[in-house]
Protein backbone atom coordinates (compact mmCIF):
# COMPACT_ATOMS: atom_id res chain seq x y z
CA UNK A 1 0.00 0.00 0.00
CA UNK A 2 1.41 3.35 -1.02
CA UNK A 3 1.46 6.15 1.59
CA UNK A 4 -0.87 9.07 1.06
CA UNK A 5 0.45 12.33 -0.36
CA UNK A 6 2.96 13.78 2.12
CA UNK A 7 1.74 16.72 4.19
CA UNK A 8 3.59 19.65 5.67
CA UNK A 9 6.50 19.01 8.01
CA UNK A 10 5.99 17.41 11.42
CA UNK A 11 6.24 20.78 13.20
CA UNK A 12 3.67 22.50 10.98
CA UNK A 13 1.60 24.85 13.14
CA UNK A 14 4.28 25.30 15.82
CA UNK A 15 5.31 28.92 16.40
CA UNK A 16 8.79 29.59 17.77
CA UNK A 17 10.10 32.87 19.19
CA UNK A 18 13.85 32.69 18.64
CA UNK A 19 16.17 34.98 20.62
CA UNK A 20 19.29 32.96 19.86
CA UNK A 21 22.43 34.07 18.06
CA UNK A 22 25.68 32.65 16.73
CA UNK A 23 25.30 28.87 16.01
CA UNK A 24 24.10 26.71 18.94
CA UNK A 25 20.58 28.12 19.17
CA UNK A 26 20.15 29.05 15.49
CA UNK A 27 21.13 25.51 14.40
CA UNK A 28 18.43 24.14 16.71
CA UNK A 29 15.78 26.50 15.34
CA UNK A 30 16.95 26.03 11.74
CA UNK A 31 15.97 22.38 12.02
CA UNK A 32 12.62 23.41 13.50
CA UNK A 33 12.04 25.67 10.49
CA UNK A 34 13.00 22.88 8.08
CA UNK A 35 10.48 20.65 9.84
CA UNK A 36 7.64 23.12 9.28
CA UNK A 37 7.69 25.41 12.32
CA UNK A 38 7.21 29.15 11.95
CA UNK A 39 10.40 30.56 13.44
CA UNK A 40 10.43 34.27 14.25
CA UNK A 41 14.00 35.40 14.80
CA UNK A 42 14.21 38.42 17.09
CA UNK A 43 17.32 40.48 16.33
CA UNK A 44 18.76 43.65 17.87
CA UNK A 45 19.17 46.67 15.59
CA UNK A 46 22.74 45.63 14.72
CA UNK A 47 21.64 42.09 13.89
CA UNK A 48 23.00 38.67 14.85
CA UNK A 49 26.83 38.86 14.80
CA UNK A 50 26.90 35.68 12.71
CA UNK A 51 25.63 37.71 9.76
CA UNK A 52 29.15 39.11 9.40
CA UNK A 53 31.59 36.26 10.11
CA UNK A 54 31.85 34.51 6.74
CA UNK A 55 31.71 35.28 3.03
CA UNK A 56 28.39 36.09 1.42
CA UNK A 57 26.83 37.91 -1.52
CA UNK A 58 26.08 41.08 0.47
CA UNK A 59 26.93 42.52 3.90
CA UNK A 60 24.98 40.81 6.66
CA UNK A 61 24.29 37.68 4.62
CA UNK A 62 27.36 35.55 5.29
CA UNK A 63 27.23 31.86 4.47
CA UNK A 64 27.17 30.56 8.05
CA UNK A 65 24.29 32.88 8.95
CA UNK A 66 22.37 32.09 5.76
CA UNK A 67 22.63 28.36 6.39
CA UNK A 68 21.59 28.24 10.06
CA UNK A 69 18.86 30.87 9.69
CA UNK A 70 17.20 29.74 6.48
CA UNK A 71 13.44 29.69 6.42
CA UNK A 72 13.09 32.04 9.41
CA UNK A 73 11.48 35.47 9.68
CA UNK A 74 13.58 38.37 10.99
CA UNK A 75 12.01 40.90 13.34
CA UNK A 76 14.15 43.72 14.68
CA UNK A 77 13.23 44.87 18.18
CA UNK A 78 15.10 47.09 20.58
CA UNK A 79 14.52 45.23 23.82
CA UNK A 80 16.11 48.03 25.81
CA UNK A 81 13.01 50.11 25.08
CA UNK A 82 9.59 49.49 26.59
CA UNK A 83 7.88 49.49 23.20
CA UNK A 84 10.19 46.75 21.95
CA UNK A 85 9.57 44.70 25.08
CA UNK A 86 5.82 45.10 24.67
CA UNK A 87 6.00 43.94 21.06
CA UNK A 88 7.86 40.82 22.19
CA UNK A 89 5.34 40.17 24.97
CA UNK A 90 2.56 40.28 22.38
CA UNK A 91 4.40 37.69 20.26
CA UNK A 92 5.00 35.45 23.25
CA UNK A 93 1.28 35.17 23.96
CA UNK A 94 0.72 33.35 20.67
CA UNK A 95 3.85 31.16 20.69
CA UNK A 96 4.50 27.50 21.42
CA UNK A 97 8.24 27.79 22.04
CA UNK A 98 10.45 30.57 23.40
CA UNK A 99 14.17 29.90 23.01
CA UNK A 100 17.10 32.19 23.84
CA UNK A 101 20.88 32.04 24.18
CA UNK A 102 21.51 34.95 26.55
CA UNK A 103 23.07 34.48 29.95
CA UNK A 104 20.56 34.03 32.75
CA UNK A 105 21.13 37.43 34.35
CA UNK A 106 20.83 39.20 31.00
CA UNK A 107 17.51 37.67 29.96
CA UNK A 108 16.11 38.28 33.46
CA UNK A 109 17.19 41.92 33.37
CA UNK A 110 15.26 42.38 30.12
CA UNK A 111 12.16 40.90 31.76
CA UNK A 112 12.00 37.68 29.72
CA UNK A 113 13.11 34.95 32.09
CA UNK A 114 10.86 31.91 32.48
CA UNK A 115 8.69 33.28 35.32
CA UNK A 116 7.92 36.42 33.30
CA UNK A 117 7.27 34.59 30.02
CA UNK A 118 5.18 31.85 31.63
CA UNK A 119 2.93 34.45 33.22
CA UNK A 120 2.14 35.66 29.71
CA UNK A 121 1.77 32.13 28.31
CA UNK A 122 1.61 29.31 30.90
CA UNK A 123 1.62 26.60 28.19
CA UNK A 124 4.84 27.72 26.55
CA UNK A 125 7.95 25.56 26.24
CA UNK A 126 10.81 27.82 27.30
CA UNK A 127 14.32 26.70 26.34
CA UNK A 128 17.51 28.26 27.76
CA UNK A 129 20.69 27.73 25.71
CA UNK A 130 23.57 28.39 28.09
CA UNK A 131 27.31 27.84 28.25
CA UNK A 132 27.06 26.39 31.75
CA UNK A 133 24.05 25.28 33.78
CA UNK A 134 22.63 27.70 36.31
CA UNK A 135 22.98 25.31 39.24
CA UNK A 136 26.80 25.42 39.24
CA UNK A 137 29.45 28.01 40.09
CA UNK A 138 30.17 28.73 36.40
CA UNK A 139 26.56 29.69 35.68
CA UNK A 140 27.22 33.10 34.11
CA UNK A 141 30.61 32.49 32.51
CA UNK A 142 30.91 33.41 28.86
CA UNK A 143 31.30 30.33 26.67
CA UNK A 144 32.21 29.74 23.05
CA UNK A 145 32.86 26.59 21.09
CA UNK A 146 36.64 26.76 21.55
CA UNK A 147 36.54 27.13 25.32
CA UNK A 148 33.94 24.40 25.76
CA UNK A 149 35.95 22.07 23.51
CA UNK A 150 38.91 22.66 25.82
CA UNK A 151 36.97 22.04 29.02
CA UNK A 152 35.27 18.87 27.83
CA UNK A 153 38.56 17.22 26.87
CA UNK A 154 38.61 17.45 23.07
CA UNK A 155 42.09 19.06 22.74
CA UNK A 156 43.37 16.53 25.28
CA UNK A 157 42.20 13.56 23.22
CA UNK A 158 43.47 15.26 20.05
CA UNK A 159 46.91 15.43 21.68
CA UNK A 160 46.76 11.75 22.53
CA UNK A 161 45.68 11.00 18.97
CA UNK A 162 47.93 13.35 16.96
CA UNK A 163 50.60 14.57 19.36
CA UNK A 164 49.31 18.14 19.05
CA UNK A 165 46.95 19.90 21.44
CA UNK A 166 44.31 21.32 19.13
CA UNK A 167 40.61 21.81 18.52
CA UNK A 168 38.74 19.59 16.10
CA UNK A 169 38.16 21.20 12.72
CA UNK A 170 34.48 21.95 13.22
CA UNK A 171 32.42 23.86 15.77
CA UNK A 172 31.42 20.62 17.40
CA UNK A 173 30.32 21.99 20.77
CA UNK A 174 27.95 24.48 19.16
CA UNK A 175 26.37 21.88 16.90
CA UNK A 176 26.09 19.03 19.40
CA UNK A 177 24.57 21.44 21.94
CA UNK A 178 22.19 22.73 19.26
CA UNK A 179 20.99 19.22 18.51
CA UNK A 180 20.59 18.60 22.24
CA UNK A 181 18.51 21.78 22.56
CA UNK A 182 16.37 20.53 19.70
CA UNK A 183 15.59 17.12 21.18
CA UNK A 184 15.06 18.60 24.65
CA UNK A 185 12.58 21.13 23.27
CA UNK A 186 10.77 18.45 21.29
CA UNK A 187 10.47 16.27 24.40
CA UNK A 188 8.93 19.17 26.29
CA UNK A 189 6.51 19.78 23.42
CA UNK A 190 5.58 16.08 23.44
CA UNK A 191 4.90 16.29 27.17
CA UNK A 192 2.72 19.34 26.58
CA UNK A 193 0.73 17.51 23.92
CA UNK A 194 0.04 14.72 26.42
CA UNK A 195 -0.64 16.83 29.52
CA UNK A 196 -1.19 20.45 28.48
CA UNK A 197 1.73 21.52 30.70
CA UNK A 198 4.36 23.94 29.51
CA UNK A 199 7.77 23.93 31.19
CA UNK A 200 11.26 25.37 31.30
CA UNK A 201 14.16 23.52 29.66
CA UNK A 202 17.85 24.21 30.13
CA UNK A 203 20.62 23.02 27.80
CA UNK A 204 24.21 23.93 28.64
CA UNK A 205 27.10 23.50 26.22
CA UNK A 206 29.59 22.28 28.81
CA UNK A 207 27.34 19.65 30.33
CA UNK A 208 26.25 18.56 26.85
CA UNK A 209 29.80 18.09 25.65
CA UNK A 210 30.92 16.40 28.88
CA UNK A 211 28.12 13.87 28.34
CA UNK A 212 29.07 13.53 24.66
CA UNK A 213 32.75 12.90 25.37
CA UNK A 214 32.15 10.44 28.19
CA UNK A 215 29.91 8.14 26.12
CA UNK A 216 32.94 6.01 25.24
CA UNK A 217 35.75 7.71 27.15
CA UNK A 218 34.29 7.16 30.64
CA UNK A 219 35.01 3.45 30.05
CA UNK A 220 36.61 1.83 33.09
CA UNK A 221 36.26 5.00 35.20
CA UNK A 222 32.51 4.32 35.45
CA UNK A 223 33.01 1.66 38.08
CA UNK A 224 33.61 1.89 41.82
CA UNK A 225 36.47 1.37 42.26
CA UNK A 226 37.64 2.37 38.75
CA UNK A 227 39.05 -0.51 36.73
CA UNK A 228 40.95 1.74 34.30
CA UNK A 229 41.71 5.37 33.54
CA UNK A 230 39.14 7.23 31.40
CA UNK A 231 39.68 6.82 27.68
CA UNK A 232 38.62 4.46 24.90
CA UNK A 233 41.94 3.00 23.67
CA UNK A 234 40.96 2.37 20.05
CA UNK A 235 39.87 5.99 19.58
CA UNK A 236 43.00 7.38 21.21
CA UNK A 237 45.83 5.44 19.58
CA UNK A 238 47.97 7.74 17.38
CA UNK A 239 47.75 5.16 14.60
CA UNK A 240 43.98 5.61 14.30
CA UNK A 241 43.92 7.61 11.09
CA UNK A 242 43.34 7.08 7.37
CA UNK A 243 45.85 4.66 5.91
CA UNK A 244 48.41 5.88 3.41
CA UNK A 245 48.11 3.86 0.21
CA UNK A 246 50.44 3.60 -2.78
CA UNK A 247 48.88 6.75 -4.26
CA UNK A 248 46.88 8.53 -1.54
CA UNK A 249 44.76 7.64 1.48
CA UNK A 250 41.82 5.41 2.38
CA UNK A 251 39.69 5.12 5.50
CA UNK A 252 39.03 1.52 6.54
CA UNK A 253 38.01 -0.30 9.69
CA UNK A 254 38.76 -4.00 9.80
CA UNK A 255 36.89 -4.41 13.05
CA UNK A 256 34.86 -7.48 13.97
CA UNK A 257 36.05 -11.07 13.64
CA UNK A 258 34.12 -11.70 10.42
CA UNK A 259 35.73 -8.69 8.77
CA UNK A 260 39.14 -9.55 10.14
CA UNK A 261 39.01 -13.13 8.87
CA UNK A 262 37.84 -11.98 5.44
CA UNK A 263 40.69 -9.46 5.25
CA UNK A 264 43.34 -11.99 6.32
CA UNK A 265 42.03 -14.61 3.88
CA UNK A 266 42.03 -12.18 0.95
CA UNK A 267 45.30 -10.32 1.65
CA UNK A 268 47.35 -12.99 3.51
CA UNK A 269 49.80 -10.57 5.16
CA UNK A 270 52.97 -12.10 6.56
CA UNK A 271 52.36 -10.66 10.02
CA UNK A 272 48.98 -12.42 10.51
CA UNK A 273 49.03 -14.80 13.48
CA UNK A 274 46.55 -16.35 15.90
CA UNK A 275 47.59 -13.65 18.40
CA UNK A 276 45.24 -11.25 16.59
CA UNK A 277 42.44 -13.71 15.86
CA UNK A 278 39.74 -12.25 18.13
CA UNK A 279 38.41 -8.76 18.71
CA UNK A 280 39.45 -8.91 22.36
CA UNK A 281 43.02 -9.82 21.39
CA UNK A 282 43.19 -7.02 18.85
CA UNK A 283 41.72 -4.47 21.25
CA UNK A 284 44.42 -5.27 23.81
CA UNK A 285 47.17 -4.65 21.22
CA UNK A 286 45.49 -2.06 19.06
CA UNK A 287 48.67 -0.05 18.40
CA UNK A 288 50.36 -3.11 16.94
CA UNK A 289 47.32 -3.96 14.85
CA UNK A 290 47.11 -0.49 13.36
CA UNK A 291 50.84 -0.50 12.67
CA UNK A 292 50.65 -3.79 10.76
CA UNK A 293 47.62 -2.61 8.79
CA UNK A 294 49.36 0.65 7.92
CA UNK A 295 52.30 -1.26 6.40
CA UNK A 296 49.94 -3.45 4.38
CA UNK A 297 47.76 -0.64 3.07
CA UNK A 298 50.82 1.09 1.61
CA UNK A 299 51.24 -1.82 -0.81
CA UNK A 300 48.19 -1.10 -3.02
CA UNK A 301 46.44 1.91 -4.51
CA UNK A 302 43.39 3.60 -3.05
CA UNK A 303 41.17 2.31 -5.87
CA UNK A 304 42.42 -1.25 -5.37
CA UNK A 305 41.63 -1.14 -1.65
CA UNK A 306 38.20 0.35 -2.18
CA UNK A 307 37.32 -2.42 -4.65
CA UNK A 308 38.69 -5.22 -2.50
CA UNK A 309 37.27 -4.06 0.84
CA UNK A 310 33.94 -3.21 -0.75
CA UNK A 311 33.69 -6.74 -2.12
CA UNK A 312 34.40 -8.12 1.37
CA UNK A 313 31.81 -5.86 3.05
CA UNK A 314 34.53 -4.23 5.14
CA UNK A 315 33.80 -0.54 5.91
CA UNK A 316 35.94 1.68 3.72
CA UNK A 317 35.72 5.13 2.20
CA UNK A 318 37.75 7.65 0.24
CA UNK A 319 39.12 10.66 2.12
CA UNK A 320 36.95 13.44 0.71
CA UNK A 321 37.50 17.16 0.72
CA UNK A 322 34.63 19.43 1.72
CA UNK A 323 34.19 20.35 -1.94
CA UNK A 324 33.80 16.67 -2.81
CA UNK A 325 30.58 16.53 -0.78
CA UNK A 326 28.74 18.80 -3.23
CA UNK A 327 29.38 16.36 -6.07
CA UNK A 328 28.95 13.18 -4.04
CA UNK A 329 26.97 10.61 -6.02
CA UNK A 330 25.08 9.22 -3.03
CA UNK A 331 24.15 12.61 -1.55
CA UNK A 332 22.84 13.80 -4.90
CA UNK A 333 20.95 10.57 -5.55
CA UNK A 334 19.02 10.87 -2.27
CA UNK A 335 18.20 14.54 -2.91
CA UNK A 336 20.29 15.77 -0.02
CA UNK A 337 20.95 19.20 -1.52
CA UNK A 338 18.11 21.65 -2.12
CA UNK A 339 18.42 24.75 -4.27
CA UNK A 340 16.37 27.73 -3.13
CA UNK A 341 15.82 30.94 -5.04
CA UNK A 342 16.79 33.98 -2.97
CA UNK A 343 17.09 37.74 -3.62
CA UNK A 344 20.79 37.08 -4.18
CA UNK A 345 20.23 34.24 -6.66
CA UNK A 346 20.04 30.48 -6.18
CA UNK A 347 21.53 29.03 -2.99
CA UNK A 348 22.22 25.30 -2.62
CA UNK A 349 21.63 24.16 0.95
CA UNK A 350 22.36 20.82 2.63
CA UNK A 351 18.80 19.73 3.35
CA UNK A 352 17.31 17.88 6.32
CA UNK A 353 19.14 14.58 6.82
CA UNK A 354 16.11 12.83 8.35
CA UNK A 355 13.41 11.36 6.07
CA UNK A 356 9.71 11.12 6.91
CA UNK A 357 7.22 9.17 4.81
CA UNK A 358 4.20 11.38 5.62
CA UNK A 359 5.53 14.66 7.01
CA UNK A 360 8.84 15.33 5.28
CA UNK A 361 10.89 18.37 6.09
CA UNK A 362 12.44 20.66 3.52
CA UNK A 363 14.52 23.81 3.38
CA UNK A 364 11.78 26.26 4.32
CA UNK A 365 13.16 29.17 2.32
CA UNK A 366 16.00 31.67 2.19
CA UNK A 367 17.51 33.35 5.22
CA UNK A 368 15.97 36.76 5.92
CA UNK A 369 17.65 40.09 5.54
CA UNK A 370 17.85 41.96 8.82
CA UNK A 371 14.37 43.04 9.91
CA UNK A 372 12.74 41.94 6.66
CA UNK A 373 9.62 40.65 8.39
CA UNK A 374 9.19 43.20 11.18
CA UNK A 375 6.18 44.96 9.66
CA UNK A 376 4.31 41.80 8.72
CA UNK A 377 4.93 39.92 11.96
CA UNK A 378 4.02 42.81 14.23
CA UNK A 379 0.86 43.31 12.22
CA UNK A 380 1.12 47.03 11.64
CA UNK A 381 3.43 49.56 9.95
CA UNK A 382 6.49 50.42 11.95
CA UNK A 383 6.24 53.60 13.92
CA UNK A 384 9.75 53.93 15.30
CA UNK A 385 9.68 54.43 19.06
CA UNK A 386 5.96 53.68 19.19
CA UNK A 387 6.50 49.97 18.41
CA UNK A 388 10.13 49.55 19.34
CA UNK A 389 10.77 48.24 15.85
CA UNK A 390 13.78 49.37 13.83
CA UNK A 391 13.48 49.75 10.11
CA UNK A 392 16.02 47.63 8.20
Amino acid sequence: MQPSTPSAGPLSGVRVIDLTSMVMGPYCTQIMADMGAEVIKIEPPAGDNTRYISAGPEPGMGGVFVNVNRGKRSVVLNLREQAGKQALRDLVRGADVFIHSMRGRAVAALGFDYPAVSRLNPDIVYTNCYGYGRRGPDADRTAYDDTVQAECGLPYVQRRLTGTTGYVGTIMADKVAGLTALYATMMALFHRERTGEGQEVEVAMFETMASFMLVEHAAGALFDPPVAEPGYPRALTPDRKPYRTADGYVAALVYNDKQWNAFIEAVRPAWATDEFATLAQRAARIDEVYGHLADTFAERTTAQWLRLLGSLDIPCAPVNSLSDLFGNEHLNAVGFFETVETPNGPVTFPGPPAWFSRTPGRVAGPAPRLGADTDEVLGSPLAGAETGGVRP
